[in-house]
């Protein structure tokens, strides 16, 4: 900024020159581009020369010029904006939660398709385990994702986890080979009166009544769903029902063995499918076992043709990227948060489903489910 001030008082030329009655003209000054920037003033011939206005008090004219120069300014730093943390934080989370949400759905249709023409949910849980342990031993081989430092402490710890994950898994994958995905879905929504009941009875952990008064609409939606649901099935119904049981230990086994100890959830959730892939496969073994699945695959590649492949690539693949995006989500936010995101998760698999498959549904039954998902939204609010 540039201040630019002329003062005129009694004695100065510029005075004199206002008092001059000659020719009531400037006089002529050295430099008259000091004069472009004071104000034009329309003098009086005759009379204003008497005034005391011009011979008592001096004249201060003063014009300020405000001079805004583009400069590089050498001595300070060039200032560039950056995202707040807050900002970005948010964008990151939102980002897991969509690639949560969208591969889960993914998961459960091309999971739908493959137990529609090929009924043998032992068989398509193994697989899924596979495809993500395989998929981790390449990532850790090539050190496109860093190993973990584990010990065999942590393997005694994992053990009771990776027993009720599979639990878990097959089940969910048992209910889904017999009833609508949606309705194995409105089943499972049903999961925090499972945890709740679980840690009061035999942990002895004790909730706030809120926590109590909402599981009245999870339970309650819960049955109408059931009870008016089209298609029930008991195998369908009791698989979802033990799928909840056993994540609801599977999450308690995991709070209490895996206390410092330090794994990304990423690499603590493919520890968990490689576990979990040995637990099953014995099992799946002798409850189905290769004659049936090579019959079974036979027809389903007679019945769909190739496609049925990409089917069971894609159902296995989505399964584990859906589950490891979970778990590296839960790394960077709270509980609370990963719960309400799960609720969110169930209806966006529940709405894709029943249009994509065209499930039908009666009032009472969509009734059934919305109270169940706002009771759990109600109790990831009372948990908090």
């Amino acid at each position: 900024m540039m201040m630019s001030s002329v003062k005129l008082t009694a004695s100065s030329p510029f005075s004199s020159a206002f008092r001059s009655r000659k020719n009531n003209k400037l006089p002529n000054l050295q430099t008259r581009s000091q004069l472009s920037t004071l104000p034009t003033i329309q003098i009086a011939k005759q009379n204003l020369g008497h005034s005391p206005f011009f011979t008592h008090k001096p004249l201060h004219l003063s014009s300020s010029i405000v001079c805004q120069a583009y400069e590089a300014d050498r001595s300070r730093p060039l200032e560039i904006e950056i995202p707040d943390e807050e900002v970005a934080k948010k964008l990151k989370m939102g980002l897991y939660f969509a690639s949560w949400w969208s591969l889960n759905v993914v998961f459960n249709i091309y999971n739908k398709k493959v137990l529609n023409v090929f009924p043998y949910p032992w068989l398509t849980s193994t697989l899924s385990l596979a495809a993500g342990s395989l998929i981790m031993l390449i990532s850790w081989a090539t050190k496109v994702a860093e190993p973990p430092k584990v010990n065999l402490d942590f393997w005694k710890a994992l053990l009771p986890v990776a027993v009720a994950h599979t639990i878990g898994h097959v089940a969910a994958t048992v209910s889904m080979s017999k009833v609508a995905v949606s309705f194995t879905h409105i089943i499972k929504s049903g999961e925090p009166a499972f945890s709740v009941l679980v840690s009061r009875f035999l942990l002895g952990e004790a909730f706030p009544l809120p926590v109590y008064l909402s599981l009245l609409p999870i339970i309650g939606g819960c049955a109408l769903s059931a009870v008016t649901e089209l298609n029930f099935n008991m195998i369908g119904f009791m698989g979802a029902m033990i799928s909840n049981m056993a994540f609801v230990f599977r999450n308690i086994f995991s709070k209490k063995g895996m206390k410092g100890m330090s794994v990304s959830g990423m690499n603590y959730y493919a520890c968990l499918s490689i576990l979990s892939l040995l637990i099953l496969t014995p099992f799946a073994i002798a409850v189905e076992g290769p004659k049936l699945w090579a019959a079974g695959w036979q027809k389903a590649l007679s019945q769909i043709g190739p496609n049925f492949i990409w089917w069971v690539a894609a159902q296995s693949v989505f399964y584990h990227l859906y589950n490891q995006v979970s778990y590296m989500s839960l790394d960077q936010i709270s509980p609370l948060t990963f719960s309400i995101g799960n609720t969110m998760k169930r209806i966006s698999v529940i709405v894709s489903s029943i249009i994509i498959f065209h499930t039908p549904v009666q009032p009472i039954n969509a009734l059934g489910a919305a109270i169940a998902i706002l009771g759990t939204f109600l109790y990831s609010q009372a948990k908090q």
